[in-house]
């Protein structure tokens, strides 16, 4: 029997595509390859002897600390350390003539202005001067500042000190008891405000005084 014609292409094994017979075949597919030893992989390697520190006062995020680390909250100190007591804070502390280096200075300060209104007080207006010369003598070689509030608190107090001396004199014929009542009442009230002010750390300047001891 003859067979029946086929289509064109049909099951004639010329027309299929070869087999493929060896891996030659495939389309080349290499694995990969690992780095060479000392090459940087993916996000690469440190260098030899890791990475340098950098460099300035502040290092990026993640760096090294510079040298001797970083520096304490409020910066480093200054040359020779803080000053014994550290440094002052605040209203009641600041420089030369007004605030004052430690609570010592301040204390002196006070005995001077508070001082002299109580001493004009007790002694009816003629021993203003004792609390201001006892500060000025005690604490002034050494502190510039109690030297400043004691010589003003001084210079006013003995202005009003013989003010009063003179209105005792003058009692005898009444008038002088003015000048007493004025001395007191003057000397005891500037005096506190002086030393209200001494302990927000300024100076006072004294109304009706004169500068005879600086």
């Amino acid at each position: 029997m003859t067979e029946p014609p086929r289509p064109p292409g049909a099951g004639d094994p010329g027309n299929y595509p070869p087999e493929p017979t060896s891996p030659s075949s495939y389309p080349s597919a290499e694995p990969p390859t690992a780095p060479l030893s000392g090459a940087p992989g993916p996000g690469g390697y440190p260098p030899a002897g890791g990475y340098p520190p950098p460099t300035g006062d502040q290092p990026p995020s993640g760096g090294y600390p510079p040298a001797g680390g970083y520096p304490p909250p409020g910066g480093y100190p200054p040359p020779g350390g803080y000053p014994a007591g550290g440094y002052p804070t605040g209203g009641a502390y600041g420089g030369p003539g007004g605030g004052f280096a430690s609570n010592e200075d301040k204390t002196w300060a006070l005995v001077a202005h508070f001082g002299g209104a109580a001493g004009m007080i007790l002694s009816g207006g003629v021993l203003g001067w004792i609390g201001p010369l006892v500060a000025l003598l005690a604490r002034g070689n050494q502190s510039p500042t109690v030297r400043a509030h004691a010589a003003a608190a001084l210079n006013f107090q003995l202005i009003w000190s013989v003010v009063g001396v003179v209105g005792w004199v003058l009692s005898c014929i009444l008038i002088g008891f003015i000048g007493v009542g004025a001395a007191i009442i003057l000397g005891a009230v500037f005096g506190i405000i002086a030393g209200i002010k001494a302990n927000e750390g300024q100076l006072y300047r004294y109304p009706l005084s004169a500068s005879f001891i600086k």
